[in-house]
C-alpha cells in the first residue's frame, strides 16, 4: 500500500516568491529585535528589554502568518536563512534608531509585496496583506514615539523605562484581526 501525500504547487508567481522572501525578512527582524532585547536586558533595563522581546515574538508570528497563508493557498514553502544580526552597540539610541529603520524597511517591503499582489490580480492575497499594512503603520508609529521619548529623556533611561511602564506601546489593537499563525491551534 502506498500512501498519498497532498500535492503542493511549486512557486510560480512573483507574489509567491516575494511572500517567501518576506518570511525571511520577518524572521530576520525578529532575530534583530531579540539581539536588541538581550542588550537591554544585560544592562538592567527590563522594560526596554521586555518591549523588544515582545516585538521579536510578534515578528516571528508575522513570519508564521505568511507561512500559514502560503500553506492554506497550497503554495510550496521553503524557510529561508536568516542574515546575521547586529549585536554591537554603544548607546541605547542606536538600538531604537535601528529598530525604527528596520520597521521602515519592512513597511517598504510589505507595500511592494502588496503592490505585486494587486498587479498579479491576486485578490485573496491582497486581502491577506491589508492586515500587514496596518500592522506596519502601527509599528513605525510606536517605535518612532519610543525614539522621541528616548531623545527627550536626554540620557535618563529611568524616564524611558517609566514611559514604557505607563504607556501601552507595543500591544496592538489590530491583533484580534490578525491572520492565523502556522502551528497555532485550529
Amino acid at each position: 500500500m502506498t500512501s498519498r501525500v497532498k500535492k503542493i504547487d511549486p512557486r510560480t508567481s512573483r507574489t509567491q516568491n516575494l511572500l517567501e522572501e518576506q518570511v525571511g525578512n520577518e524572521f530576520g527582524t525578529a532575530q534583530q529585535y531579540l539581539a536588541i532585547a538581550v542588550w537591554f536586558d544585560q544592562r538592567d533595563l527590563p522594560r526596554l528589554a521586555t518591549h523588544f522581546y515582545r516585538r521579536s515574538s510578534k515578528k516571528r508570528d508575522d513570519a508564521l502568518r505568511i507561512v500559514q497563508y502560503m500553506m492554506d493557498s497550497n503554495i510550496e514553502v521553503e524557510v529561508p536563512a536568516v542574515p546575521t544580526v547586529r549585536n554591537d552597540f554603544t548607546e541605547p539610541r542606536e538600538l531604537v534608531a535601528l529598530a525604527v529603520a528596520q520597521e521602515r524597511s519592512v513597511t517598504a517591503e510589505v507595500a511592494a509585496l502588496t503592490r505585486t499582489v494587486r498587479e498579479d490580480g491576486d485578490y485573496l492575497g491582497e486581502q491577506f496583506m491589508r492586515w500587514f499594512l496596518a500592522e506596519q503603520v502601527d509599528a513605525v508609529s510606536q517605535l518612532s514615539t519610543l525614539l522621541d521619548v528616548l531623545d527627550r529623556a536626554d540620557g535618563n533611561l529611568f524616564e524611558v523605562e517609566d514611559f514604557l511602564k505607563r504607556e501601552d506601546i507595543g500591544s496592538s489593537a489590530n491583533d484580534a484581526l490578525a491572520p492565523q499563525v502556522a502551528g497555532g491551534s485550529r
